[in-house]
């Protein structure tokens, strides 16, 4: 592949929503820790799984690029030993939204700017929690691209189930990029704004116009840390 070529784009075994084809402005953001206000999949793995040491070791394997994210997560999630529903509802009690997203969303709204959730979580996960906190209409309007679950239990009940890549092939699982680049193809092209936290959002991480990177309480965040060691060029904040 020449220098001036685009790399093949990863196969998705999952459809797309359609591009916002006439928006002057676009919002995609990652959903764990960036519209919430802590990562479900870490606390499921954390209080369901092999524990925090663990999985956060595999954080950092992927932040350093000796492990992949696909790879990594896959293992994470086969360490959850819990049915799907219990798993999910586990997170409809205790994750909450980031305390500026319903104004940031309804302001967005009121601007028609789309927003659109780019996760690689999984889709029922994220319409569970959001059917909680933020009901009505709304949950439903929101565009989510993100991966799906396939219940592997012989009465496909969720009794035991494995995470459904958006792209396989890709070390990323699901390959954020992939939502951001077809907006570079439009006649009209786009202001396109990414919000993200972690080692997820790598793959997005250079391709929108501004990129904001969340910082948690504590300080910490991942895509923070790889963009200033990759001098990619971003806005840190703490809160929506």
């Amino acid at each position: 592949m020449s220098a001036d070529q685009e790399p093949t784009a990863p196969r998705s075994v999952l459809p797309y929503p359609p591009i916002h084809e006439d928006a002057q402005f676009v919002v995609l953001s990652d959903w764990d820790g960036t519209i919430t206000d802590k990562d479900s999949n870490d606390y499921i793995v954390d209080n369901l799984g092999f524990g925090f040491d663990k999985r956060r070791e595999f954080n950092l394997e992927c932040l350093s690029g000796r492990m992949s994210f696909r790879d990594s997560f896959r293992q994470m999630l086969e360490s959850v030993h819990h049915p799907f529903e219990e798993c999910k509802e586990e997170l409809k009690k205790n994750i909450k939204l980031d305390p500026g997203f319903v104004n940031f969303y309804t302001w967005c709204k009121s601007q028609n700017i789309p927003f659109v959730i780019v996760s690689s979580g999984m889709a029922p996960n994220i319409k569970g929690v959001l059917s909680t906190l933020l009901p009505g209409p709304d949950t439903e309007n929101i565009d989510i691209i993100a991966n799906e679950v396939e219940f592997t239990d012989p009465a496909k009940k969720g009794d035991t189930w494995e995470i459904v890549y958006r792209h396989p092939e890709s070390g990323f699982g699901h390959d954020k990029s992939q939502a951001i680049l077809p907006y570079r193809n439009l006649k009209h092209k786009p202001t396109l704004f990414f919000c993200g936290d972690g080692v997820s959002d790598l793959s997005a991480a250079k391709h929108a116009d501004l990129l904001f990177a969340k910082v948690m309480a504590n300080g910490h965040s991942d895509l923070k840390t790889f963009c200033e060691r990759e001098k990619i060029p971003h806005v840190p904040f703490r809160d929506l």
